[in-house]
């Protein structure tokens, strides 16, 4: 694992914003397999159980909030990491609408805080702040998202991620301008957007494998709210390679990298709800579940999808897992868990390192 992404995260002190969370657990995981020394500052997992805390990694944590700006500033002068994967935030859109304050708190007033702490960090050498897909500003006319479209968003977390992007490339302009890289300053950042993750240890509320999971236990179907809705799934692993593969080229010095990127499956795993919910209850009888529109559900994007051809031909990143293959992989951690209490995480991180290799991918040669 050490040789990874060139090796270049091996002993290098990484914070990670967010580590208790699904992403950010196994974005640590991978991190520590491959040498680095990871920090960590989150609040406490959400959900028992939790992956960050079945993982029980050796490497520091500050229990903290990104809106406590005086907590955060001191994590940074502590460890002094060099750099800094931000993915701390209220990821939840259906959870925004009941607390849009505490989402516009978190998701923009945070970012703008660990992006201050990396401006006064004498440390920090890169920058990876991961927003999402509802960044944009989603016209929903069927076509792929691309980077260059606008900020926008409907719902008060899309608003807010998309606020974060802006906040993200005024601080780039203003203080970590590549203009002025190697001269007055010594950072690059760069943001990351990624679609519908799956994977195992992911226990959160309002997320489709994971309610489908809960019914295996429950014996009472889930309710699905939208089944026409299309989205862009893929492994947690697979944006995981290009948030690192990102902060490689930010290491390197590469000022082209410092931007807006979008990390999705290719087209053909665009898919709606009800196809993914149908493959994963052919994976797995136990999920019993019903379809129930309702119309007094929030409004939610119909259409996403991500254009990757920036990261493909700039990064040369490209996925690895189709979704049928990420559906198997994450199935199978959840059964794995239910029977032996066993997660099999660094088998499937394992697998999909080999596959990376096998397919030649740019980070694992």
């Amino acid at each position: 694992m050490t040789t990874l992404f060139a090796g270049i995260y091996q002993n290098k002190t990484v914070l990670i914003t967010g580590n208790t969370g699904f992403k950010g657990s196994w974005l640590a995981y991978w991190l520590h397999q491959m040498g680095a020394k990871v920090v960590g500052y989150a609040l406490p997992a959400p959900t028992t159980p939790n992956h960050w805390g079945l993982l029980d990694l050796p490497v520091p944590h500050q229990t903290g909030d990104i809106r406590h700006l005086d907590s955060l500033r001191q994590t940074f002068d502590r460890y002094q990491p060099e750099v800094v994967f931000h993915l701390a935030a209220q990821s939840l859109v259906r959870y925004s609408y009941q607390h849009p304050l505490e989402t516009i708190e978190t998701n923009i007033v945070g970012t703008a805080h660990v992006l201050e702490c990396a401006r006064q960090s004498a440390s920090v050498r890169a920058v990876v702040v991961v927003t999402s897909d509802k960044c944009y500003d989603n016209p929903e006319d069927g076509k792929p998202l691309v980077e260059t479209g606008p900020m926008g968003g409907y719902d008060p977390y899309s608003m807010s991620k998309g606020c974060a992007e802006l906040v993200t490339a005024s601080y780039r302009n203003s203080f970590f301008n590549v203009n002025q890289f190697g001269k007055t300053h010594q950072v690059l950042v760069a943001s990351a957007r990624a679609g519908n993750v799956i994977g195992g240890g992911d226990w959160a509320d309002d997320r489709l494998i994971p309610d489908l999971i809960k019914t295996t236990q429950s014996g009472q179907p889930v309710v699905i709210r939208n089944p026409e809705a299309v989205r862009p799934w893929q492994h947690v692993l697979e944006p995981l390679s290009g948030y690192l593969l990102l902060g490689q080229r930010l290491l390197e010095g590469n000022t082209s990298a410092a931007g807006g990127w979008n990390f999705g499956p290719l087209l053909s795993d665009v898919l709606p709800v009800r196809e993914m919910v149908r493959q994963a209850r052919e994976q797995w009888d136990a999920i019993s579940y019903q379809e129930l529109p309702a119309e007094t559900n929030p409004h939610e994007a119909h259409f996403l999808s991500l254009d990757c051809t920036k990261a493909a031909q700039q990064l040369a990143w490209r996925p690895v897992w189709d979704t049928e293959t990420a559906l198997l992989y994450t199935i199978n951690w959840y059964k794995t868990y239910t029977k032996s209490q066993q997660i099999s995480t660094y088998s499937d991180l394992a697998a999909y390192v080999q596959r990376a290799t096998e397919a030649n991918s740019i980070w694992a040669v």
